[in-house]
């Protein structure tokens, strides 16, 4: 791989992470507005889980730390987990949700190859 396309998948994951926030920030705060808040609470769990280490991720990959590769698997197990949660409920944004925590978990596999 040369530094030209490794810099490519790095901001390419970079933007996923950044997407993932702000898809799981939308599905939680409606997950949270729905009458079955308490039955979707593994849902908004996972949606809030999948948000902070996404964002520590992109960040860290946006300043080159060191530390930046072991998130990478911690994050795609993070995003799986939730988009799979999502994928139980029907709905435009729980789809939007589950499609960016699929993207940017195999975005951040790819990384870690």
């Amino acid at each position: 791989m040369t530094a030209h396309t490794n810099n490519q998948m790095m901001e390419r994951c970079i933007n996923e992470c950044f997407e993932v926030v702000h898809t799981t920030a939308h599905c939680a705060d409606h997950c949270l507005s729905a009458d079955q808040a308490t039955a979707m609470a593994q849902c908004i769990r996972l949606c809030l889980d999948s948000a902070t280490i996404a964002a520590a991720c992109a960040e860290m990959m946006a300043r080159s730390s060191r530390f930046s590769a072991q998130l990478w698997g911690v994050c795609a197990d993070v995003c799986d987990a939730c988009a799979a949660e999502c994928e139980k409920y029907d709905g435009d944004i729980m789809r939007q949700c589950a499609e960016a925590c699929r993207r940017c978990a195999d975005t951040c596999r790819q990384m870690a190859a």
